[in-house]
């Protein structure tokens, strides 16, 4: 075993070697010298492993061989973190109807099946499920999800004339401090709180769809592209 182990070492040394004087990178002595210094106390290493396991070879070979790949697992997995990342992401946006997968400023949601979009929301910190609306000029809030994202609902007025499912009725006019989709923010959006009973859910509306670089719904998926 230790006569294989050398020479596979001679090899991949000879390989290297036969790759500098074809064309290959070339590498300085001080390359070289302390290549092998790390191959010789690889060698003396594996020596000493193959000694402490001389009666039980073939299990140190299958504990090194498991380790290995675990190794090898973990790299990969840190080397295309960010590749498995977006794929994840995507894989919950077809599962899990408004979730919004993320790709630097690009949010894609799904359509719930034989539905609308439903978007999973931010108001101001706080998780606001709506429906995507581009019939809708703002963002409309119910009254109970103005309560949760802490507008002060029992200030505001209802002077704003809307047509809803239930007809026409008052709206008041109101600033959000943040509307947030996936990684796109917005701040300082105009929006409107429904009166209480007349919005079954809030609608994401054209008061923030507007401020985006662009955004487009093809087939079963919207996609919005933040502008920074």
């Amino acid at each position: 075993m230790r006569t294989f182990i050398l020479f596979g070492v001679i090899g991949a040394l000879a390989l290297l070697l036969l790759r500098q004087n074809v064309g290959g990178e070339a590498l300085s002595d001080g390359d070289i010298a302390s290549l092998i210094g790390k191959i010789g106390f690889l060698i003396l290493i594996s020596g000493a492993v193959l000694r402490l396991f001389r009666d039980s070879l073939s299990d140190a070979l299958r504990h090194a061989m498991m380790w290995a790949v675990v190794a090898l697992v973990l790299v990969a997995a840190y080397t295309f973190r960010f590749e498995l990342h977006d794929g994840g992401e995507r894989i919950l946006a077809e599962l899990i109807p408004g979730h919004a997968a993320s790709r630097g400023e690009t949010v894609e949601v799904a359509r719930k099946r034989g539905g609308d979009f439903q978007v999973a929301t931010e108001v101001n910190g706080v998780q606001v499920p709506m429906v995507l609306d581009t019939g809708a000029t703002s963002v409309v809030l119910t009254h109970d999800a103005a309560v949760a994202a802490g507008l002060p609902v029992e200030m505001i007025h209802y002077t704003v004339n809307v047509d809803t499912a239930n007809g026409r009725a008052q709206a008041a006019p109101v600033t959000l401090d943040r509307v947030a989709v996936g990684s796109i923010v917005e701040r300082a959006v105009p929006a409107l709180i429904a009166p209480p009973g007349q919005l079954k859910t809030s609608l994401l509306g054209m008061s923030f769809l507007s401020r985006l670089q662009g955004w487009e719904v093809r087939g079963d998926k919207v996609t919005m592209r933040g502008t920074q």
